[in-house]
């Protein structure tokens, strides 16, 4: 994108902040231009938000029934699914879900708890704490 493409509908999203976005100066060298936001990206935003407070409302149901652990709640929460959370945390797939476990996750080491929290941006203790 040009610097002269780059949009500037001043979008509610960023609360009158602006946002640095990459573009293409005149020279054809790539520049840092800032940007009040797109009207696009805020709808796809806010989708994506809400798609993941749906998902963690569905975890919590599934928590309170006793079919999964809390940590598919602070999961979703935090913005991630099973792939980001695997990478995230240095572990495969398989082992995440199969600590969404209730049994699993009840047996966890302190040290992967401590993990899991530091990537979720909690405290350990609070793994196991829903509300």
């Amino acid at each position: 994108m040009d610097t002269t493409d780059v949009p500037q509908e001043g979008s509610a999203t960023y609360g009158g902040h602006l946002k640095a976005m990459y573009a293409r100066n005149p020279d054809g060298r790539l520049v840092l231009v800032q940007s009040r936001g797109w009207e696009v990206e805020e709808t796809v935003t806010r989708q994506a938000v809400l798609a993941f407070e749906e998902l963690a409302a569905a975890a919590l149901e599934r928590v309170r029934a006793g079919q999964s652990a809390p940590l598919e709640v602070h999961m979703y929460r935090a913005r991630m699914d099973v792939s980001v959370l695997a990478q995230a945390s240095g572990l495969w797939r398989w082992q995440v879900r199969r600590h969404l476990r209730p049994a699993v996750f009840a047996r966890l080491s302190k040290a992967l708890r401590a993990r899991y929290a530091q990537v979720l941006g909690i405290e350990p203790d609070q793994l196991d704490v829903i509300d």
